[in-house]
């Protein structure tokens, strides 16, 4: 009995194996490329070894899935699509999701924007998130054009910073690519089925009170800016949806293509400043059908966070 459990365990956590199942078709996928990487201690995961799947969509690796936790990639049409295996879960049988690709965006498109202005005494902290979903079944690549175009003004290219966070991972940070167009940036980032994120963030000199400029490339998604309790904002077609109790933040919405505000104050001296953490709010699409809502909504999306100016 004690030699028959130990059998059915050693075959539970010996060679890590599985199929590569393409959701568009509906079918195994063969073909794809396979890499099963090790994660460890140190520089990052280690590449362990690397297959196509065969006819039938199936891989594997004779690797013991013993004691480590293992990611797998699955590289389909350009996309290349993630599986973690922790360690003590079997890993015989792993079925890996992938997609087919277009570059037309087909029913993906961004679904938010949301611009947070944190201003201090000699500079301005703009983050910006776009929200995007893709309610199909297939991934918008387009590595020529981007995905995402955005606007940032020339002080800020120094410091710029993207993160992106395809649906059920874990943030990575993105170059963006400058385009023929003064300020324009395009990303290349795969819009998977699901929901993804953009973080768009940089700082730009900045003097209290003082005016700031901005531009949307995003047709028909709302454009909400919100700035920390003790900043005032006003501008030329700004709409106040309401005050975020927790922080007490004032949240504005503009139709405008391109916006220009004026900032006075710095936020509570001494006292916590505002980091957008920004989960997924669309998913509370309901929530911000009216200012009350609305605010209601960015509680859950707001955090108090103690520190120096963000940099």
């Amino acid at each position: 009995m004690r030699f028959l459990a130990f059998f059915l365990c050693a075959a539970a956590f010996g060679a890590i194996d599985g199929t590569v199942n393409n959701r568009s078709t509906g079918k195994p996928q063969p073909g794809a490329t396979v890499r099963l990487f090790r994660h460890g201690q140190g520089a990052g995961p280690e590449l362990v070894g690397s297959t196509k799947s065969d006819n039938e969509g199936r891989f594997s690796f004779a690797q013991d899935a013993a004691g480590a936790t293992f990611l797998i990639e699955a590289v389909h049409g350009g996309v290349t699509y993630t599986t973690m295996l922790p360690e003590g879960v079997p890993a015989g049988g792993v079925e890996l999701e992938v997609y087919d690709s277009s570059t037309k965006p087909g029913a993906a498109r961004v679904q938010q924007r949301i611009v947070l202005l944190e201003p201090g005494e000699s500079r301005l902290a703009v983050s910006e998130t776009f929200f995007l979903t893709n309610p199909g079944n297939v991934t918008w690549h387009d590595p020529s054009n981007g995905t995402l175009r955005f606007f940032v003004p020339a002080e800020g290219k120094e410091s710029l910073r993207v993160m992106a966070t395809a649906p059920r991972s874990m943030p990575v940070e993105r170059a963006p690519q400058e385009t023929g167009e003064t300020g324009v940036y395009k990303l290349s980032f795969p819009v998977k089925p699901g929901e993804t994120r953009i973080d768009v963030s940089y700082t730009v000199p900045f003097t209290p009170p003082g005016p700031f400029s901005g531009r949307t490339l995003v047709q028909g998604a709302p454009t909400r800016i919100i700035v920390p309790h003790g900043v005032t904002l006003t501008g030329e077609g700004l709409t106040q949806l309401g005050i975020e109790p927790s922080t007490q933040a004032a949240i504005f919405e503009t139709a405008a293509q391109a916006f220009s505000v004026n900032l006075e104050g710095t936020g509570d001296e001494g006292g916590p400043s505002i980091q957008a953490i920004l989960p997924r709010i669309y998913d509370r699409v309901v929530w911000l059908l009216t200012p009350a809502f609305l605010a209601l909504g960015l509680g859950f999306i707001l955090l108090y966070r103690r520190g120096p100016e963000r940099g």
